[in-house]
C-alpha cells in the first residue's frame, strides 16, 4: 500500500497468539495514530505465555477475547497482516468484497514448543515478540515509536 495506513488488522489462526500479540504491540506502538483490532478464522482463549511475554514489555492485554473475522466491529481496514497460511487464505478471501491490501508475514507458532521447562516454552514467545516487534517498526517508519519496557523494581 503507498498511502497512509489508517487501520490494520492482524490475522492468524485462533486469534489466541500471534495476533493479539501483533495488536498489542501496534497499539503500544503506534499510538492512536493507526486504529489496530486482531481476529482469527476460529476463536481460541489467549494463551497465558502471550499475556506474560508481552506483560514484560509493559504491554497489557489480558482482557483481550478472541474473535474471528466475522465477529469484527468494524470490517473497513487499510491493511490486513496474516500471520498463519489459514489466516491468509481466509483474508484474500475477503477481499473479495473489501478493498483492502493484505501482507502475509510467515510468523512461527511457539505453541509448538510443547517441552521443556516454563522458562524455555517462555523463551519461544519472548523470540516471537521481538520479531513482531521489529516488523512493526520497519513496517510503519515514522509512525511507529519504540518504547523502553518498564524498570524492574
Amino acid at each position: 500500500m503507498t498511502g497512509k495506513i489508517g487501520s490494520v488488522l492482524f490475522s492468524c489462526t485462533h486469534n489466541a497468539v500471534r495476533s493479539p500479540m501483533a495488536e498489542g504491540l501496534a497499539k503500544k506502538l503506534l499510538g492512536t495514530r493507526v486504529y489496530v483490532d486482531s481476529a482469527g478464522v476460529r476463536p481460541q482463549e489467549i494463551d497465558p505465555f502471550v499475556i506474560a511475554s508481552l506483560g514484560e514489555l509493559g504491554v497489557d492485554i489480558h482482557r483481550h477475547r478472541a474473535k474471528t473475522f466475522d465477529q469484527l466491529h468494524d470490517s473497513s481496514f487499510d491493511l490486513i497482516v496474516t500471520l498463519s497460511p489459514e489466516a491468509h487464505h481466509k483474508a484474500l478471501e475477503l477481499t473479495r468484497i473489501m478493498a483492502c491490501d493484505v501482507e502475509y508475514w510467515p510468523t512461527f507458532d511457539p505453541t509448538l514448543i510443547e517441552e521443556g521447562s516454563r522458562e524455555a516454552r517462555l523463551e519461544g514467545y519472548r523470540t516471537l515478540r521481538e520479531g513482531l516487534k521489529a516488523r512493526i517498526l520497519k513496517r510503519f517508519p515514522g509512525v511507529a515509536v519504540d518504547f523502553e519496557p518498564p524498570a524492574k523494581a
